[in-house]
């Protein structure tokens, strides 16, 4: 098989993910992770349809992610005394299986940790392409020859930026800010996810077996701040729900004391190729919706469909990555439209927008529509049995 050594840059779910298949199927994959360790927190994350499922049961993960499930979260939204105007069953954000996004992370990279070689702390900072492989030079200083690069590093890629261009070619703002972080121990957050709004912001507390977060999302026109500096981001946090009623003064004091936080713009990434030359792209560096749009289903069947197809033309990346492309972009595009009404659903931005979002999701007829065109959305796309492919002779011919 040619092009054996691959370089995959981000550990959070399609890193993982592909470096899994790559080594299944025969690759010697390296991953790189800037932070030094696996990240801790963040939101849930779910699964829905036949075709998510199968990727995890063809992983051999589904049974393990079923075991630590979350069961689900329930939406229930609050006026500002608590009472209920609005209720969302488990299965509206949940889908079939929802698992702590930290805990999905951990279970990829323990899956495949023994077949790939993983470095944290350390990021790619140069990418320079010659006749037979990438020459990668890294921040620490070392320097290392790759026959191929996977960017799987987010929709604010590092790989992306080095190889495609600057990040405002391809990532769009989509007209909201979003925050999370865990709450401390007795703060007396209920099992689901309790929200208030009040046009253009919304308030969030989540509690999950013995985790408790808080998650805020406020419109906004496109912010200049700096990504690493979270004192920062706090202040434009709290600046953008001061005088809000409810629970939000105690979440906002919980805020200050919090170690870990994330913070991010809800934002598109469009990229009109998702490779060049030895270097492709996966997951929300492609194709990412920071939010409610399918991202993590998608990035999950396009670390299966990728390896696979590095597998089945024997490692000719020029036929491989045209063939990924076509197999995952229109799947990809159509999961991905969620994304752009992620906003408007988590705070509307008018009275009437609220009540609106409310009359409509409480018709339990329209919120069962929904759910079936979400579901038919994440279905939709061919899967390859690879594995079976790999034992016929000879590439994959378009």
């Amino acid at each position: 098989m040619a092009n054996k050594r691959v370089l995959v840059s981000g550990a959070s779910v399609a890193g993982p993910a592909v470096a899994y298949w790559l080594a299944r199927h025969g690759f010697e994959p390296t991953v790189v992770e800037i932070a030094p360790a696996l990240r801790r927190g963040g939101a849930a994350v779910d699964f829905r349809g036949a075709a998510h499922m199968t990727v995890l049961e063809r992983m051999g993960v589904l049974d393990r992610l079923r075991a630590i499930q979350t069961g689900g979260s329930p939406m229930t939204f609050v006026d500002e005394r608590g009472r209920t105007v609005l209720h969302l069953p488990a299965d509206f954000a949940g889908g079939e299986l929802e698992v702590l996004r930290s805990d999905l992370s951990r279970v990829l990279y323990e899956h495949g940790r023994d077949a790939a070689e993983y470095v944290f702390g350390d990021s790619v900072v140069g990418l320079t392409e010659t006749a037979g492989g990438v020459d990668v030079t890294f921040a620490s200083g070392v320097e290392r020859t790759f026959d191929l690069v996977i960017g799987a590093d987010g929709i604010h890629s590092g790989v992306r930026g080095l190889v495609f261009g600057p990040e405002e070619r391809f990532v769009s703002h989509l007209g909201y800010y979003v925050a999370g972080w865990d709450l401390p121990d007795g703060f007396g957050v209920p099992s689901g996810s309790l929200n208030h709004n009040v046009p253009g912001r919304l308030v969030s507390t989540s509690g999950t077996g013995d985790r408790a977060s808080a998650f805020v999302a406020f419109r906004s026109p496109r912010l200049e701040y700096d990504r690493r500096d979270q004192g920062q981001q706090r202040r434009l946090i709290t600046e953008a729900f001061g005088g809000l009623g409810w629970e939000t003064p105690r979440l906002l004091a919980s805020l200050a004391r919090t170690t870990e936080m994330y913070f991010d713009s809800i934002s598109r990434a469009d990229v009109p190729t998702w490779s060049r030359g030895r270097v492709a792209l996966v997951g929300d560096a492609a194709c990412g919706a920071t939010i409610g749009g399918m991202g993590t289903g998608t990035a999950i069947v396009g670390a299966y469909v990728l390896a696979g197809e590095l597998a089945a033309s024997n490692g000719d990346h020029t036929a491989a990555f045209r063939r990924y492309e076509h197999v995952m972009r229109g799947y990809a595009q159509r999961c991905q439209k969620g994304g752009d009404r992620a906003g408007k659903f988590l705070a509307p931005p008018s009275r009437f927008a609220l009540r609106m979002r409310n009359t409509l999701l409480g018709n339990r007829f329209l919120l069962d529509l929904m759910l079936k065109a979400g579901k038919d959305i994440s279905d939709d796309v061919e899967l390859r049995d690879y594995a079976r492919a790999a034992a016929q002779a000879g590439p994959h011919r378009d």
